[in-house]
């Protein structure tokens, strides 16, 4: 009788349990408009069905895996869903699925060559790919990480170092309010005190404005200040504003301040022409961030993070300057022909995320990603005309990098409605309704509603079947409210 090294299964085991984990992710992958835009759970119910002992004895895979598929991985948003126009939803690619599940069989480590030369080999290609299609100048680099926050942390480790050294005193970073969380949270990690961070008031595009911030470099430097990063936004996660990169870089080159440019949301944007448009100056920008696993239609993580100088990362984490005396790591060190990218990134260990996107542009090639991206925008253009259009509708802000806001304008209301209040109420009753997803967001102090249609399955019929359902609900709560303030005049 053969025995099994342990932790094996039999190869007709294994080829069982494969055979029905790629049943059940096409299954899952094709239920489009049919299948459900959120499934919720509470989490006594989760733990009801999920909180188990330690399992001391195996159990069939195949039944394991019918009991995931059914039970606990649906559980959630459905971003891939036509109508989910909720945060920044992604599709994935049935390409990349395969990727990840390939990249993890092999153990793929593209940390040090001399363990994986190969998945290094396509990390390079795959970043140059990508420098390509956003049109970006030939010595840009860097490397994948997991996301956009670990993307902007990469980043502005690396100005830290290039412009403080080791000398935090008096530091300063400028950004917008409409500048995403994880820029604030990666500064506090590098060591910043939240005072040494400069939140600045956006203009009337809800933009990043140049003059504003070189005025304040300026006034904190005659302070005793020493400014030394501006973080614009390329697609704000709120309105899809594009900060004005160009008039930007004017401004820190003349103040010798680094530019980072946070695109983890828009950045893919510029592998359209329109999109490039918006982004004039790119090119002269010192750092970058983007997420695949947004507008590249890529599975959760998958980040990256770019530098017009990418030794300025190896300069910051690279192994020697941090290696103590162990002797541990030391076959592995890099002769310079064959780089480890370990060495760009906090992350040693490292897994070979790039294959996702490599794959799927090897499927479906470069043109199919640009015109999904530019449909992208299209639709949400789209339903800005049909918001402007609709007497109950009132756009909050022009139509940013595929993200529309706006608010329900009823034909009457109580002029005692609380209208943040109800928006966020119009919001939930959407999302409890399961027809589509919608989330609020705040623009210039209001509570709004706000979609993204960057799902390359959603068409206008979704988008306008949407905002036609958002006005059904608006005129249901409306007249709930009224309905309301009539009975407490009864009352008084």
């Amino acid at each position: 009788m053969l025995t099994l090294p342990r932790l094996t299964l039999p190869p007709d085991q294994m080829r069982a349990a494969g055979d029905r984990a790629i049943e059940l992710i096409i299954e899952r992958m094709n239920e489009g408009e049919f299948g459900p835009v959120l499934v919720r759970r509470s989490r006594d119910d989760l733990e009801n069905n999920w909180d188990e002992p330690l399992p001391d004895h195996g159990r069939d895979l195949v039944d394991l895996l019918e009991r995931l598929a059914v039970d606990a991985l649906p559980s959630g948003m459905h971003s891939d869903h036509p109508r989910c126009f909720a945060f920044v939803p992604t599709s994935g690619n049935y390409p990349a699925v395969l990727a990840d599940a390939l990249a993890t069989a092999f153990l793929s480590v593209p940390g040090a060559w001399l363990v994986g030369s190969g998945p290094t080999q396509l990390e390079l290609v795959t970043l140059r790919w990508l420098r390509e299609l956003l049109d970006l100048d030939a010595h840009f680099g860097g490397l994948f990480v997991s996301g956009g926050s670990i993307a902007n942390l990469t980043a502005l480790t690396a100005a830290r170092d290039s412009r403080l050294g080791g000398d935090l005193t008096a530091a300063r970073a400028y950004c917008s309010t409409q500048a995403h969380p994880s820029i604030a949270r990666a500064l506090h990690i590098i060591g910043l005190r939240r005072d040494q961070l400069v939140v600045l008031p956006p203009d009337d595009r809800l933009r990043l404005n140049p003059a504003r911030v070189a005025e304040r470099i300026r006034s904190d430097r005659s302070d005793g200040w020493r400014p030394f990063l501006v973080v614009a936004t390329i697609g704000t996660t709120s309105t899809g504003a594009v900060d004005p990169i160009e008039e930007l870089a004017d401004v820190c080159e003349r103040e010798q301040v680094w530019l980072h440019a946070d695109g983890a949301f828009g950045a893919a944007a510029a592998a359209t022409d329109r999109g490039r448009r918006m982004m004039a100056g790119l090119n002269r920008v010192d750092s970058l961030t983007l997420d695949p696993h947004k507008w590249l239609f890529q599975p959760y993580e998958l980040g990256c993070v770019l530098l017009r100088r990418p030794e300025q990362l190896k300069e910051t984490f690279a192994m020697a300057r941090h290696f103590l005396d162990s002797g541990y790591l030391t076959a592995a060190e890099s002769d310079g022909r064959e780089p480890n990218l370990s060495d760009y990134g906090p992350q040693q260990t490292r897994g070979l995320r790039a294959l996702k996107l490599w794959l799927s542009l090897k499927t479906f090639g470069a043109n199919a990603f640009r015109d999904a991206i530019d449909q992208g925008m299209t639709l949400a253009e789209h339903a800005a005309v049909f918001i402007d259009n609709h007497p109950e509708l009132e756009p909050t802000s022009e139509p940013g990098l595929g993200i529309v806001t706006f608010r329900y304008r009823p034909p009457t209301m109580a002029a005692s409605t609380d209208l943040d209040s109800f928006h966020t109420e119009l919001a939930r009753t959407v999302l409890e309704a399961g027809f589509a997803m919608i989330t609020t967001t705040r623009v210039r102090g209001r509570i709004v509603l706000r979609m993204c249609t960057i799902n390359p399955r959603t068409s206008a019929q979704h988008v306008d079947d949407t905002l036609g359902h958002i006005v059904n609900c608006g005129r249901f709560l409306a007249a709930r409210a009224d309905r309301s303030a009539d009975a407490d005049r009864d009352v008084s």
